[in-house]
């Protein structure tokens, strides 16, 4: 057979698989479509069903196929990650700076504290050289674990509010207004983690040049008709993601910032929703199964799967800690704080993106972003079964009251 047909029996394989096992298995409830694709896209790779049947992964998997699937896994992330830039909504969390600024702080601390000591622990354990990438200072590695124990995913957060009825209403709000903040720290810690001290000089220069054409560019969106505007922000998307990676910061940061200094308003926003609604459903499967073939079990499946424990342990504890401190704090009605740690542990897409740049630029390993992987699903497994029964104790409280 030749490359173009073993590349759509991957496809195949891809977008079949998953959609059985969610449709099928009645998952909507604990795992969405998104987080079926994920886990999949982990019993395809290398590390299960690879080691099961060598020699169909050697056939369907070979490194034509999977530079191929790389190709389109990179442009379907660069456009998830440019349309959670747009999404992000920082002038409603400046409106609200002294709650958001809490709330959004202490949910990002706590579970970055926790996750820094989780991840010393794991650089002092007995396989602690197999966590660390080779290019990684320790304090890189440490930082990087801590900060995808803090990542909230927006448009995954985005997608689970719509289905719990709350997207549109106050507290649904208030959350997204959290994770915007979260967001854009969680991406300038990135950056720094990414700095580059041969490459100093380009990273300024990107960062210079991105600024001030950054302002020409929303100048020139501001007069161009809605229709036209589509195109030209995917031209600027492919600009400041190249000028990102010829920086040494990585594309996908280029990417989110290609977005963030685009304002949702100019665009229609069914038009927006149906453009991620497209984005997840035509080609980030290829992603979520490019990134199960970077999974790694090489310490041993029961170390890794140890070491998920312990982040998602740090994850959902300092979340949970860090929103509970900031209720507190602002007086919140008693529950509050606690369903709204819990919708912030929602983590899949943008976790597992962070986690893959982390790979990508050798701070962590395989098995490491095997760990972080599974923390992921984990968590955002976890948020629905959580959230739908505190939403109705808060729901007959209210009647109660009433």
């Amino acid at each position: 057979m030749n490359t173009t047909e073993i590349f759509l029996i991957a496809m195949l394989i891809i977008l079949s698989v998953p959609y059985l096992i969610w449709r099928l298995g009645r998952t909507e409830y604990f795992a969405p479509l998104v987080v079926v694709q994920i886990v999949t896209g982990i019993l395809l790779g290398p590390g299960v069903l690879g080691a099961i049947f060598p020699a169909y992964y050697q056939f369907v998997f070979n490194p034509a196929v999977i530079q191929s699937l790389n190709g389109v896994a990179w442009w379907a992330v660069m456009l998830f990650v440019w349309i959670a830039g747009i999404e992000l909504d920082l002038k409603a969390a400046w409106q609200h700076r002294r709650e958001s600024g809490i709330t959004a702080g202490l949910a990002l601390a706590a579970p970055l504290l926790l996750g820094c000591a989780a991840a010393l622990v794991m650089l002092s354990s007995a396989v602690g050289a197999a966590w660390v990438g080779p290019k990684a200072l320790d304090w890189q590695f440490v930082l990087g674990v801590g900060m995808a124990c803090s990542v909230t995913a927006l448009p995954i957060l985005i997608l689970l509010m719509e289905k719990l009825d709350i997207l549109r209403r106050p507290l649904g709000q208030r959350v997204l207004r959290y994770a915007s903040v979260d967001d854009v720290a969680i991406w300038a810690v990135l950056a720094l983690i990414l700095m580059d001290w041969h490459r100093v000089g380009r990273q300024a220069a990107f960062m210079a040049s991105f600024v001030l054409i950054g302002l020409a560019f929303r100048w020139l969106m501001k007069r161009l008709p809605q229709s036209d505007r589509w195109f030209v922000g995917l031209i600027w998307l492919a600009a400041c993601a190249l000028g990102a990676d010829w920086a040494g910061l990585h594309y996908m940061v280029g990417a989110f910032l290609a977005g963030a200094i685009m304002d949702a308003d100019w665009f229609d926003q069914k038009q927006l929703d149906g453009l991620r609604h497209h984005v997840l459903l035509v080609i980030m499967p290829v992603f979520f199964l490019s990134t199960g073939l970077r999974t790694q079990w090489s310490v041993g499946g029961a170390a890794v799967f140890i070491a998920a424990a312990w982040l998602l342990l740090a994850s959902v504890a300092g979340k949970l800690i860090g929103v509970h401190l900031a209720g507190r704090i602002l007086a919140w009605p008693r529950g509050e704080a606690r369903l709204i740690g819990w919708l912030l542990q929602t983590k899949a897409l943008i976790m597992i993106i962070f986690a893959n740049i982390l790979l990508d630029k050798q701070i962590i390993t395989s098995e490491t972003f095997t760990a972080l992987l599974l923390m992921a699903v984990a968590s955002t497994m976890l948020t629905t079964p959580m959230v739908k029964p505190l939403l109705q104790k808060m729901a007959g409280l209210r009647d109660r009251q009433a």
